[in-house]
């Protein structure tokens, strides 16, 4: 295995192939809603505006989208790896 396939976890062409149609299934998600990646930029930076300007309620802000996050986040991960465990 070459350390190119190591680093980057498959074949380049397999990583270059899902990277494209990752690429335009959230690009189908970014059009239905009419964002644009400066959209997603400027609610990144003023989210964290947000989080200077704010002091502790922003802490509190940060911490209500990790938890909403990982409501769905950390049961996907467990079901993933409860499916490959099992091959």
């Amino acid at each position: 295995m070459s350390a190119l396939t190591r680093f980057l976890g498959d074949t380049p062409f397999r990583v270059a192939l899902k990277l494209i149609v990752v690429s335009f299934l959230v690009g189908v998600v970014m059009a239905t809603f009419g964002w644009s990646p400066q959209d997603v930029l400027r609610g990144i930076a003023d989210f964290f505006a947000g989080l200077w300007n704010m002091g502790f309620e922003a802490i509190y802000r940060f911490l209500s989208y990790f938890l909403l996050g990982a409501a769905i986040v950390v049961p996907a991960f467990l079901i993933l790896r409860l499916v490959s465990w099992r091959k």
